[in-house]
């Protein structure tokens, strides 16, 4: 979370929408400037909530990196990705998590899947530009480095416990294009990644602008430097 003023209220309504399953939600304060969230995130007293968090912002990939460090889990179990302002209502992870063939867990040959606003049957409504603009950089994504996903950014995606802890190490995107990186990883492993329809009810907080595209750019080519030239993830990271 970074700067959400009304987290305490959203992790009682994911608490509320998570009563079907066994879980612990790990909260992390992204070095929050205008609001105290931590402070806030902890009125919320049960002993499935963790809060933590650090001084500075460090961008949403530190931050999820950060969060799995507290997490003790089997490699089967499940890790879930969720936008703190609840753009993405939480009540859509039990329904993702059925969707395929109407199971109750992950498909067995789909280790992560992923919430995709180019689903056709998602329910999404969000300005001409951004998609213009997500349309631009998924043809991008796809001609570098050949990652057959129609959308990277949404922020509800779910994972084996394993998938993250192999290919975490690997991560070096702390901001702009963390989740094309991990995708790119958990692709280049040879993990089945499912896209899923999602219904996103759109706030408006995030603006694009010149210096976000830029760095969104620059993180891209320098995954693309990592992966083609480098062979950085080739590496074996302990």
């Amino acid at each position: 979370m970074y700067n959400e003023r009304n987290i305490a209220n959203n992790i009682k309504e994911t608490m509320k929408s998570m009563s079907w399953a066994n879980y612990t939600i790990t909260v992390v304060d992204d070095g929050s400037k205008k609001t105290d969230c931590i402070s806030e995130a902890r009125k919320v007293k049960d002993k499935r909530v963790r809060v933590v968090g650090y001084k500075d912002n460090m961008g949403k990939g530190y931050a999820l990196k950060y969060g799995f460090g507290f997490i003790k889990a089997r490699d089967d179990d499940l890790v879930v990705f969720l936008d703190s302002d609840l753009e993405l209502h939480p009540r859509q992870i039990k329904e993702i998590i059925k969707i395929q063939n109407g199971k109750e867990s992950l498909p067995e040959e789909a280790e992560v899947v992923i919430g995709s606003k180019k689903h056709p049957l998602s329910k999404v409504h969000y300005p001409l530009f951004r998609r213009f603009m997500s349309w631009i950089y998924q043809v991008i994504i796809h001609t570098l480095f050949d990652l057959r996903v129609k959308d990277t950014q949404v922020g509800l995606k779910i994972f084996r416990y394993g998938v993250l802890k192999e290919v975490f190490p690997k991560i070096l995107v702390k901001r702009f294009a963390f989740d094309l990186e991990l995708l790119v990883n958990i692709n280049k492993l040879g993990y089945k990644i499912v896209e899923v329809p999602i219904k996103l009810d759109y706030k408006f907080a995030s603006r694009i602008n010149p210096r976000a595209v830029f760095y969104i750019w620059l993180d891209t080519t320098a995954i693309f430097y990592r992966l083609k030239i480098l062979r950085y993830y080739d590496k074996s990271i302990g």
